[in-house]
């Protein structure tokens, strides 16, 4: 997910149990298995977000050094609401897009079977943002203050009912506002004393505009899990090959984008020409920013995703009436993709 094509759209940003929870020792971000069969090229389209944007590197790198092309993936990029393409991929209509964890919890929750099988961002980046003067540090120093939202919807609402389920806010003391996606306007005029962003948005605009700011990172207070590559259970049960590979070509897109970061965002600049010139330096400090959000924590490989945020984050979403029933957690992702060869 560019998480500005999230932004624009309203930040709407597993059939397999795993065994046990601590993650394998190594990644897969080997090229295909020396000495197998070149596959058949095979056309295939991949949901990103909204609008073409830096913060898809990793794709754009797959592409550009040939990664879908070795695992014989003739791939193109289709952008559009991420809702749609939930549904697309739950009725499968679509293989394969990139979606938030709490969008899949929402589907599996309305029966969509949808199943997380990479992990892309390994921190939750919806963030509360405000002007260092107004002394707003923690979450319950947005009590008696007044909290700007694009709307109480997508993964804005959710990062927003996640900080107050963790972090014991009283909600009948905060004025949440609607706002649409004028968060950084907002707060640099006073209209409101904080607003719910993306960390590549919001809070860099400002900065860039020098301005300071004091942001509450919600992932630091409940660590859920974040965007990620979705399939469904038809694709995994009738094409698992399919599966490993564009998991593979993928996470061979992001070590290289993270190991190569100059030359990752030539080719995003030269995949999203109008983020160049003198758009430049506004993408290159997003671009900068979004870099730590995909580097995995210490000890785990790329794209392994930790069964205990799924734990939380369906508990959670449950016991805050964002969704009506209990979903099987082990149903919402695998890593099976991640730790194979």
């Amino acid at each position: 997910m560019s998480f500005r094509g999230f932004l624009s759209i309203g930040m709407m940003i597993v059939a397999l149990v795993i065994a046990g929870c601590a993650p394998p020792a190594t990644p897969v971000l080997q090229a295909p298995p020396a000495g197998a069969e070149t596959p058949q090229m095979e056309k295939l389209t991949l949901g990103l977000g909204y609008i073409p944007s830096v913060q898809f590197a990793p794709f754009y790198v797959a592409q550009e050094k040939g990664y879908f092309a070795e695992e014989g993936l003739d791939v193109t990029f289709q952008h559009g609401f991420e809702t749609d393409f939930i549904k697309l991929v739950g009725t499968g209509e679509l293989r394969f897009a990139v979606a938030s964890g709490e969008e899949v919890i929402l589907a599996r929750a309305q029966g969509l079977p949808l199943v997380y099988v990479m992990t892309w961002y390994n921190r939750f980046p919806v963030v509360v943002f405000a002007l260092k003067e107004t002394g707003i540090e923690q979450p319950k120093d947005l009590e008696g203050r007044r909290v700007g939202i694009p709307g109480l919807f997508g993964a804005s609402f959710v990062a927003w009912k996640a900080l107050v389920y963790a972090a014991g806010i009283d909600e009948s003391k905060v004025t949440l506002e609607s706002i649409g996606f004028t968060q950084a306007e907002a707060v640099s005029q006073g209209r409101v004393d904080a607003a719910i962003d993306y960390a590549v948005s919001g809070p860099v605009q400002l900065r860039l505009a020098g301005r300071e700011v004091n942001v509450i990172s919600v992932s630091d207070y409940i660590d859920l899990p974040s965007n990620g590559l979705v399939t469904n259970e038809a694709t995994i049960a009738e094409r698992p090959d399919l599966v490993q590979r564009v998991v593979r070509a993928t996470l061979r897109g992001l070590q290289y984008t993270l190991e190569h970061p100059d030359e990752a965002f030539a080719i995003s600049i030269k995949s999203v020409p109008e983020a160049g010139g003198e758009n430049e330096p506004v993408n290159r400090a997003i671009f900068d920013t979004v870099l730590d959000e995909w580097r995995p924590p210490e000890g785990a490989p790329l794209g392994w995703t930790d069964p205990q945020r799924w734990k939380r984050a369906a508990r959670f979403m449950r016991e805050m009436g964002l969704i009506d029933v209990d979903v099987d957690v082990n149903a919402l992702f695998t890593n099976r993709f991640v730790e194979s060869p």
